[in-house]
């Protein structure tokens, strides 16, 4: 292991340890309270990725400012999962885009109190990205791959893989076949062009980056795994505590969002340099035009959780050793997504039996 994805590991680490020993109370009284009308301010958190296109496009047109009306909004960026988890446990964010794996983490460690899937966001986009000569799983023997924060979606998804195909992660106490490294995007692509990462298992726009600027080639694109390949990235979470007193509130998040979808499904041509835009202001790399439409091809925006591929996500998360095994019965509440849907003539997702009003 370099001396910098070292750190990385013990930094990802860290937050996670942080993550776990988090013990969230939700005041029976809070829970239990009657909604008290909009909120003054919707805290907000989503990744500089373009598996978040829904945050991006929804920010750049205004579209979640127009809706929530005189609720202010505030946004805030992370690097992955379980660092907004941390940040939502802590009463930071009210609510936030995130992947499967996370979401599942904060609702097993809160006992299912802490948060609620009100929404989909993102299907698909996230690969395996090797360097030239790796060709086959048993060719990374030995190697080391990077993943954006241990526990996140894409470490879970690596893990699974790698069990499926008999191959060991290394542990901090024995040495396996494949030494995964959690390290941040930005900087996997720097090790990754300098030759000390083999591969990395990322979202978009990373893996086409890793593809395009670092001369690497996909060896795994998640939807390969998938039935029709279809699969969970990203979903809209609200602390349970906020939904409950503020139901208006998430109501036009939500409106805000199918908004930014629809927008995206209607102007393929100009989402991308949309997305491209807001990613640059909040922080992230603009994206070169090759990277940029390269990487808007391998996800779709929708409001459908799909839900029936988080409980997979679950299964291999506790396979994986990074989750204990849980019941996400409850997890979602699809209630105020199924109302604004049907207000626009569009069907209603299904919750998989996972939701809260499912018996």
């Amino acid at each position: 292991m370099t001396a910098g994805t070292g750190g990385a590991v013990r930094r990802a680490a860290a937050v996670v340890a942080a993550v776990l020993t988090v013990t969230v109370t939700v005041a029976a009284c809070g829970a239990a309270a009657d909604p008290v009308g909009p909120a003054k301010v919707l805290r907000l958190g989503f990744f500089p990725n373009l598996t978040h296109a829904t945050a991006l496009v929804g920010l750049a047109r205004g579209f979640y400012a127009r809706r929530l009306g005189a609720t202010a909004l505030r946004t805030q960026t992370f690097n992955a999962g379980p660092g907004a988890v941390e940040a939502l446990f802590s009463g930071d964010l009210d609510a936030a885009y995130l992947g499967p794996g996370p979401a599942l983490n904060a609702w097993a460690q809160s006992h299912g109190q802490a948060i609620r899937i009100v929404a989909g966001a993102t299907s698909g986009g996230a690969s395996l990205v090797v360097r030239p000569g790796i060709t086959s799983p048993q060719d990374l023997r030995g190697s080391q791959i990077a993943t954006p924060q241990l526990g996140n979606t894409q470490d879970v998804a690596l893990r699974a893989w790698l069990r499926d195909h008999r191959l060991r992660p290394s542990t901090a106490e024995s040495a396996g076949d494949v030494s995964v490294e959690p390290t941040d995007n930005a900087t996997t692509l720097v090790l990754f062009r300098s030759g000390r990462l083999d591969g990395a298992w990322v979202p978009e726009p990373w893996a086409s980056r890793l593809v395009l600027e670092g001369g690497g080639h996909v060896l795994v694109n998640e939807r390969s795994l998938w039935p029709a390949g279809k699969f969970v990235t990203t979903t809209l979470v609200v602390r349970t505590e906020f939904l409950t007193r503020h139901p208006q509130t998430v109501r036009a998040l939500l409106v805000g969002q199918l908004d930014a979808n629809a927008w995206i499904a209607a102007h393929p041509d100009q989402a991308p340099a949309t997305a491209n835009a807001e990613l640059s202001r909040v922080g992230g790399a603009r994206l070169s035009d090759p990277v940029l439409h390269r990487a808007f091809g391998q996800f779709t925006t929708t409001n459908d959780p799909l839900a029936a591929t988080l409980r997979a996500s679950a299964a291999h998360a506790v396979a994986a050793g990074l989750l204990k095994p849980v019941d996400p019965h409850g997890i979602y509440d699809l209630r105020l997504l199924r109302q604004v849907l049907t207000a626009r003539h569009l069907p209603a997702p299904d919750d998989a039996g996972l939701g809260r009003d499912a018996p």
